[in-house]
C-alpha cells in the first residue's frame, strides 16, 4: 500500500465495488431479501469482511471520507436514472441500514420465531427487531437459543439492547469445569468482546456539551422510560440514560462486576479458568454507564455491591503501576473511583471488612475495604513509574473525600498515611515544583476529617500521628530563608527516587501475589492528552447538616475558622497571579520565601496542635507511671479517650465531585480508540494507515 501505484489501483478497486453493485449494494440486496440462502449469507459475509479492510484506507484521504457520505451515481432507491438519484441515500447511510436490519436478519443472525423462513421483502421490513434482541436482559426477558453461527456473522453496528445485553449476559466461567477453555472453542467471548467496542463507540459523546440526562422513572413496565423530557442527540446515550428499573441495574451491574472480576479468580488448579482481557473496554462501558444514567451511579452505590467494582479497579491499578503501556488503565482506573468518592454512600461501604483475599503484592492487613484503598494508593504513590505523578492529587483527593466516612483505619493504613505526609512533607519535595505542597493540604484534612467526625473509632491513626508528631512541628517550622531553600533544592539534585521509601513499614505481601510487573520491551503503547489539573476535574460541595451538598464559589482568599483555606489549596487564579514573582530571569520556576510564607501561614494544622497538647502529655505520664513499652495498653487508653469539648469547632465537611469538562472528554476519547486500535492487531485492520487521533509508540 505504500507506493503511489498501488494506491491508484486500490482507488480503481473501490470505484468498481461501488458503482457496479458491488460490495455495499450487495448488504443492500442482502438486507432486502433477508437472506435466505446459504448462497446469499455467504456474499454478505464476503463483503462485510472486505468492507472491514478497505474503510480504513478510505477514510485515510478527505475526498473519500466525502465521497462516502455522499450520493452514488446509479444507485437511486427506484433505479429511474438522474431524477432518482437526487433522492438516493448516501453510500454510508445505505450501509448502515443494511448492517442494522442484517444483525436481525432472522436464521441468519438471531433465531426464527417463524416454522417457515421469511418469503417475502414485505415480511423483512415488518420485523419487530425488539423481538429479535439477542440475549435476555434489558428490556426482554427472553435469552435465546445459543448458536455460534449466528454468534460469528454479527459483524457491526446492532442496537443498544443487544450489545448492552450481549455483554452483561456472558460468563465466561460458565459451570465451572476446570481447563474448558482449552477443551472447547468460546464463540461467544469474539462477540461480546466487539459488542463491548461497539458499545462505548456509539456511547461517545461530551456530556459537558449538553445538559446532563436525567431519568423521570415513573412508567412501569418498560425498560425505557418514555415520559422523559428529549434526551441528547446520541441515540445511545438517549437510550442509556432511560434505563430506569432495579432488576436491569441489577442485571447491568452483575455483569460487569462478574466480568471485571474474572481476572482476579483463584483456583488450586494453575490456569484452569477462562480470563478475559477486555476489562479496559468494560471500565469504560462502566464509567459511561455512571456518567450518563445518575440513576444508575445511586443504584450502585446503595448497597455493597459498589465493592464489587471497587476490589477490581484497586487490583489492575495495583498491577498496571509498573507499566508504562498501561497508564491509560491507571487513569480510568482512579477517574471511576473518583466520581464515586464524591458520593457520601461510596465513603460508608468503605467500612465493611475486607474478607475476600486477591493476591496482591500489599502488605497484609486486617481491616476494611478503606484500609484496601488507601494501602493500594500508598504503593501507587511510592512505587508507581513516574508518569503516575500527574494522579497523585486524584488520588489524594479520593481519600479526602470518603475521609469523614471512615469509622477505623488499620495499624497498617495508619502509618502508611503518615508515610506519605512523611515523604511530602520534606523540604526538597515541597520546594521543588509549584503544586507539591498541594499534596500535603490534602493530607492534613484528611487528619482533619478523621478528628473531628471519627475519633472514637480511629485510635490507631490518632497513636500514629503521636508517634510522628515531630512531622506537624517541622511543618509549623518550616524554614522560608533563602539559604535553606537553596540547600533543599541542591539536595534534591542528588535525589534520585521521587520519594523515600524508608520508614513505610512494608511488612510481608499476601500470600500467592506477584510483584508488579514493567511493560517488557518493544510493546506498543498508544498516546494520551494531558488530563485537566484537579481544580478543573472538580468542584467543591459543602455538606450541609442535612446531608445535601450545596456547590461552592470558588473564592481564592477566603479562609475557614480554623485557618484552614476554603478550597484546601490555592485556585487555579491564584496561582497564576503568584506565578511571576517566583520565576527566575530564565523563566523557569524557582521558589521563593514569598511563595513559601504565602501557603504555609495557610497550613490547617490547628486541630492536629490541639490533639497533640492534649493527648501528648497523658500518654507520657502513663507510660513513665506504669513503666508501659507495649503499644497495646496505649491504645487502650486512647480507645476510652475522648477529646470532646477540647478541639476547635469542627469545620465544614467539603467534597470535591467530578465534573465533566472538555478536556476530560477527550483524553476518554483518545483512551478508548487507543485500546480498541491495540485489542485489534490481529487481523491488521489498521496496518500502515495514518491515525491521527493518538501516536503509536514502543515502550
Amino acid at each position: 500500500m505504500g507506493s503511489t501505484d498501488s494506491k491508484l489501483n486500490f482507488r480503481k478497486a473501490v470505484i468498481q465495488l461501488t458503482t457496479k453493485t458491488q460490495a455495499v449494494e450487495k448488504l443492500v440486496q442482502g438486507a432486502e431479501s433477508g437472506c435466505h440462502s446459504e448462497k446469499e449469507k455467504q456474499i454478505v459475509l464476503n463483503c462485510s469482511r472486505l468492507l472491514t479492510r478497505v474503510l480504513p484506507y478510505i477514510f485515510e484521504d478527505p475526498d473519500w471520507r466525502g465521497f462516502f457520505w455522499s450520493t452514488v451515481p446509479g444507485a437511486g432507491r427506484g433505479g429511474q436514472g438522474e431524477e432518482d438519484d437526487e433522492h438516493a441515500r448516501p453510500l454510508a447511510e445505505s450501509l448502515l441500514l443494511a448492517i442494522a436490519d442484517l444483525l436481525f436478519c432472522p436464521d441468519f443472525t438471531v433465531q426464527s420465531h417463524r416454522r417457515s423462513t421469511v418469503d417475502s421483502a414485505e415480511d423483512v421490513h415488518s420485523l419487530d427487531s425488539c423481538e429479535y434482541i439477542w440475549e435476555a436482559g434489558v428490556g426482554f426477558a427472553h435469552s435465546p437459543q445459543p448458536n455460534y453461527i449466528h454468534d460469528m456473522n454479527r459483524h457491526a453496528l446492532p442496537l443498544f439492547t443487544s450489545l448492552l445485553n450481549t455483554v452483561c449476559a456472558y460468563d465466561p466461567v460458565g459451570y465451572g469445569i476446570p481447563y474448558n477453555h482449552l477443551l472447547f472453542s468460546d464463540y461467544r467471548e469474539p462477540l461480546v468482546e466487539e459488542a463491548a467496542q461497539v458499545l462505548i463507540v456509539t456511547l461517545d459523546h461530551d456530556s459537558a456539551s449538553s445538559a446532563s440526562p436525567t431519568v423521570d422513572g415513573t412508567t412501569t413496565g418498560t425498560a425505557m422510560d418514555d415520559a422523559d423530557p428529549p434526551g441528547p442527540e446520541n441515540l445511545f446515550v438517549n437510550y442509556l440514560s432511560r434505563i430506569h428499573r432495579e432488576e436491569d441495574f441489577q442485571f447491568i451491574l452483575k455483569g460487569i462486576a462478574r466480568l471485571l472480576s474474572n481476572p482476579l479468580l483463584q483456583t488450586y488448579l494453575p490456569n484452569s479458568t477462562k480470563k478475559i482481557q477486555f476489562h479496559q473496554e468494560l471500565l469504560v462501558l462502566f464509567w459511561k454507564l455512571c456518567d450518563f444514567n445518575k440513576k444508575f451511579l445511586f443504584f450502585v452505590l446503595k448497597s455493597s455491591d459498589v465493592l464489587d467494582i471497587l476490589v477490581p479497579i484497586l487490583f489492575f491499578l495495583n498491577d498496571a503501576r509498573a507499566d508504562q503501556s498501561r497508564v491509560g488503565l491507571m487513569h480510568i482506573g482512579v477517574f471511576i473511583l473518583l466520581l464515586l468518592s464524591g458520593e457520601r454512600n461510596f465513603g460508608v461501604r468503605l467500612n465493611k471488612p475486607y474478607s475476600i483475599r486477591v493476591p496482591m503484592d500489599i502488605p497484609v492487613f486486617t481491616g476494611t475495604h478503606a484500609d484496601l484503598l488507601i494501602v493500594v494508593f500508598h504503593k501507587i504513590i511510592t512505587s508507581g513509574h513516574q508518569r503516575l505523578q500527574p494522579l497523585f492529587d486524584c488520588l489524594l483527593t479520593i481519600v479526602v473525600n470518603v475521609s469523614p466516612y471512615l469509622k477505623s483505619l488499620s495499624m497498617v493504613t495508619a502509618n502508611k498515611l503518615l508515610h506519605l505526609l512523611e515523604a511530602f512533607s520534606t523540604t526538597w519535595f515541597l520546594f521543588s515544583a509549584a503544586q507539591n505542597h498541594h499534596l500535603v493540604f490534602f493530607l492534613l484534612e484528611v487528619f482533619n476529617n478523621i478528628i473531628q467526625y471519627q475519633f472514637d473509632g480511629n485510635s490507631n491513626l490518632v497513636y500514629a500521628i503521636i508517634r510522628k508528631r515531630s512531622i506537624f512541628h517541622q511543618l509549623a517550622n518550616l524554614p522560608t530563608d533563602p539559604p535553606t531553600i537553596h540547600k533543599a533544592l541542591q539536595r534534591r539534585r542528588r535525589t534520585p527516587e521521587p520519594l523515600s521509601r524508608t520508614g513505610s513499614q512494608e511488612g510481608t505481601s499476601m500470600e500467592g501475589s506477584r510483584p508488579a510487573a514493567p511493560a517488557e520491551p518493544g510493546t506498543l503503547k498508544t498516546s494520551l492528552v494531558a488530563t485537566p489539573g484537579i481544580d478543573k476535574l472538580t468542584e467543591k460541595s459543602q455538606v450541609s447538616e442535612d446531608g445535601t451538598l450545596r456547590s461552592l464559589e470558588p473564592e481564592p482568599q477566603q479562609s475557614l475558622e480554623d485557618g484552614s483555606p476554603a478550597k484546601g489549596e490555592p485556585s487555579q487564579a491564584w496561582r497564576e497571579q503568584r506565578r511571576p514573582s517566583t520565576s527566575s530571569a530564565s523563566g523557569q520556576w524557582s521558589p521563593t520565601p514569598e511563595w513559601v510564607l504565602s501557603w504555609k501561614s495557610k497550613l490547617p494544622l490547628q486541630t492536629i496542635m490541639r490533639l497533640l497538647q492534649v493527648l501528648v502529655p497523658q500518654v507520657e505520664k502513663i507510660c513513665i507511671d506504669k513503666g508501659l513499652t507495649d503499644e497495646s495498653e496505649i491504645l487502650r487508653f486512647l480507645q476510652h479517650g475522648t477529646l470532646v469539648g477540647l478541639l476547635p469547632v469542627p469545620h465544614p465537611i467539603l467534597i470535591r465531585k467530578y465534573q465533566a469538562n472538555s478536556g476530560t472528554a477527550m483524553w476518554f476519547r483518545t483512551y478508548m480508540w487507543g485500546v480498541i486500535y491495540l485489542r485489534n492487531v490481529d487481523p491488521p485492520v489498521w496496518y500502515d494507515t495514518d491515525v491521527k487521533l493518538f501516536e503509536i509508540q514502543r515502550v
